[in-house]
């Protein structure tokens, strides 16, 4: 449908500090699973979910991502001089992502089964959502432990607390992005103003989905892969 929206930001920026010594001379995003760069398999995933306006946001080791991305149809969001957290990146990028709701991306994932960026495009209702969030049942979130993020009602409105794992992948409408005061900030401070007004909602993905933030997470995420 040529009125879903179709921007996309990758969040790409930050340190990587789990994984060790992976991260000491490349950057999270380039680290790699099943022989390709995580950013790639992101990548694929935004492209074939119909995203179309692509921006990722670079700091740590920029360069190489930046070198990665030459030629390809992403914009780069520079936070070398200050690396703003997911809500101040998000904010510095939409001038590159255009005006309307738009997607966010962790590049620290891989994925099996429907493609969540498709879903996020299908299910979005913009006169009920201010936010829509991909989330997992805590026994299919590889790589990750807890209990969950969010709890879900019938309807598929989110509150905070234990039962669904938050992906990395959303929906969002960010015009209250701009009134929030501090330069550096987390998504969660818009999230919180939005569950309070009754408007994030919440989709399950059943394939498979694994969080690649820690070095024993590579094999888990190659095993679910290759299932």
């Amino acid at each position: 449908m040529p009125d879903q929206p179709d921007a996309l930001m990758l969040f790409a920026a930050g340190f990587g500090t789990r994984m060790g010594a992976l991260t000491q001379t490349r950057p999270k995003p380039m680290i790699e699973v099943a022989g390709r760069p995580l950013i790639d398999h992101a990548l694929d995933l935004a492209r074939a979910g119909g995203a179309r306006r692509l921006v990722a946001n670079v700091h740590y080791l920029a360069d190489q991502v930046v070198a990665h991305l030459a030629g390809q149809d992403v914009a780069i969001s520079d936070e070398r001089d200050e690396i703003l957290e997911t809500g101040g990146g998000l904010r510095k990028a939409l001038p590159l992502l255009g005006e309307g709701p738009v997607m966010t991306l962790n590049t620290d994932a891989v994925w099996r089964g429907e493609n969540p960026v498709a879903r996020l495009r299908e299910a979005w209702r913009p006169n009920e959502m201010s936010a829509l969030l991909m989330l997992v049942r805590p026994e299919n979130a590889r790589g990750h432990a807890g209990a969950g993020d969010f709890t879900m009602d019938e309807t598929g409105r989110l509150t905070r607390g234990p039962g669904y794992v938050y992906t990395g992948a959303q929906m969002l409408n960010p015009a209250g992005i701009g009134s929030i005061s501090e330069r550096s900030f987390s998504l969660n401070i818009l999230w919180d103003e939005m569950i309070a007004a009754g408007r994030v909602f919440g989709l399950v993905h059943d394939g498979g989905w694994c969080d690649v933030g820690r070095p024993e997470s590579i094999p888990l995420a190659e095993a679910m892969l290759d299932e």
